[in-house]
């Protein structure tokens, strides 16, 4: 079998080191694995296949002989260093916002536009979506093939996970603090987390939404390759570890009932369907974390419009959300182009 010399840049932060973990895993053919970091990591390790590999600084320098580049480190480091690895001949595949809406950069989320990777050769870079977006445009796109969505109306509920490592440890201190009738520190997040919830992910906009909601948007239509859907978006961080959840809404041109839906997303890839409300059955956060598929329950008909579904959506977002997605890209990529 063919092997390929892969890099993960970012590779000591929660999503870099689920990249690590999910290569091995899936039994990527991983010919030489590379690990970089900025210097504050210099000195790290992490096991892959039983071998311990260091982390190295990036630099300008870090991509020679590298065929695939898994980024995971921020916006800014991605704008940097991803044209430089292309220009190297690393494929980038790119988890940070830094390219999502070039025209020239495909969007991928395997299951739902995989045909778009051959884009990659404009640029050289592929880009992962926005964790939200891509757990719920998994169970969308067999939905729009079938009855096209007109509108969407989607409520986030984000794990502290997609705030990275230091919100992870922020939420566990306060919890810590608040049972110990101590005064929490707030350093990460805009407010306290624990045993809360806060109604901004990112910066506001001057339209009143958060950049993170207008993401989904925007990412969505390029997903879907339709710009005449409709979406709307509230984004909300929750006291969860892992796992985001959502309440999806949406209404079609052509009527769809629940049941079909339930049959629909039953055969859908990446999809498994918990819809049992009687049984106390739906998708939790606490068993999608870890887990690869997105889970959809809840299914059920709007009763304020003629052709309406609503839903609810929970996917691992630190897995799906992020590095699988992006080694499931790489699967693709080695398969069909490279």
């Amino acid at each position: 079998m063919k092997t390929y010399n892969v890099a993960v840049i970012g590779a000591t932060g929660a999503v870099g080191k689920e990249m690590i973990k999910i290569l091995e895993e899936r039994d990527f053919p991983v010919g030489n694995l590379k690990l970089l970091a900025s210097e504050r990591s210099v000195g790290k390790e992490a096991i892959f296949k039983g071998q311990s590999i260091p982390v190295n600084v990036l630099d300008n320098d870090s991509f020679t002989g590298i065929d695939i580049g898994l980024f995971s480190a921020g916006g800014g480091i991605s704008e940097k260093f991803a044209p430089i690895a292309a220009r190297a001949g690393c494929v980038v595949i790119d988890n940070t916002n830094a390219f999502r809406m070039n025209p020239e950069v495909p969007l991928v989320v395997p299951e739902v536009n995989p045909e778009t990777i051959k884009g990659y050769k404009k640029r050289g870079i592929i880009a992962n979506p926005n964790c939200s977006t891509i757990q719920m445009v998994v169970a969308l796109k067999p939905i729009h093939d079938l009855a096209k969505i007109k509108r969407i109306v989607v409520s986030t509920y984000q794990a502290v996970s997609g705030a990275g490592t230091r919100a992870i440890e922020e939420l566990e201190a306060q919890i810590k603090s608040l049972l110990n009738f101590e005064e929490p520190k707030i350093e990460v997040l805009p407010h306290r987390i624990a045993f809360n919830c806060i109604p901004q992910i990112d910066v506001f906009l001057d339209n009143g939404y958060t950049k993170e909601e207008m993401k989904m948007l925007n990412e969505t239509r390029k997903i879907l390759q339709d710009q005449s859907i409709a979406v709307t978006a509230t984004a909300v961080r929750v006291p969860v570890f892992y796992g985001h959840s959502e309440s999806v809404n949406i209404e079609t041109e052509k009527k769809i009932t629940a049941d079909e839906v339930r049959e629909l997303l039953c055969r859908a890839p990446g999809v498994t369907v918990i819809d049992d409300p009687k049984e106390r059955k739906y998708p939790l956060a606490i068993h999608a974390a870890g887990e690869n598929d997105t889970f959809v329950g809840r299914i059920r008909e709007d009763e304020s419009i003629a052709n309406g579904i609503n839903m609810w959506i929970v996917s691992d977002n630190i897995r799906k959300g992020a590095a699988l997605n992006a080694v499931q890209i790489a699967e693709i990529l080695v398969r069909d182009y490279l």
